[in-house]
C-alpha cells in the first residue's frame, strides 16, 4: 500500500520580504505630477478646509 499524502499547509515556508518588495512598490495612489494637477490639488484641498467659499 502507498503512505498517505502530507497535507502541504503543515510544510509551507514564510515568505522571503526582501524578495517581495520590489512588487509591493508598484501599488499605491496613481495621480498626476504635472503642475496642472498640483494646482488642481491645491485648490480642492483649500475648497475642502474652508467650505465658506
Amino acid at each position: 500500500m502507498k503512505r498517505a499524502k502530507q497535507t502541504l499547509q503543515t510544510r509551507l515556508k514564510p515568505r522571503n520580504p526582501l524578495a517581495a518588495s520590489p512588487l509591493l512598490r508598484k501599488g499605491g495612489t496613481h495621480q498626476r505630477t504635472d503642475k496642472r494637477a498640483a494646482r488642481a490639488r491645491q485648490k480642492a484641498r483649500l475648497r475642502r478646509e474652508h467650505g465658506d467659499f
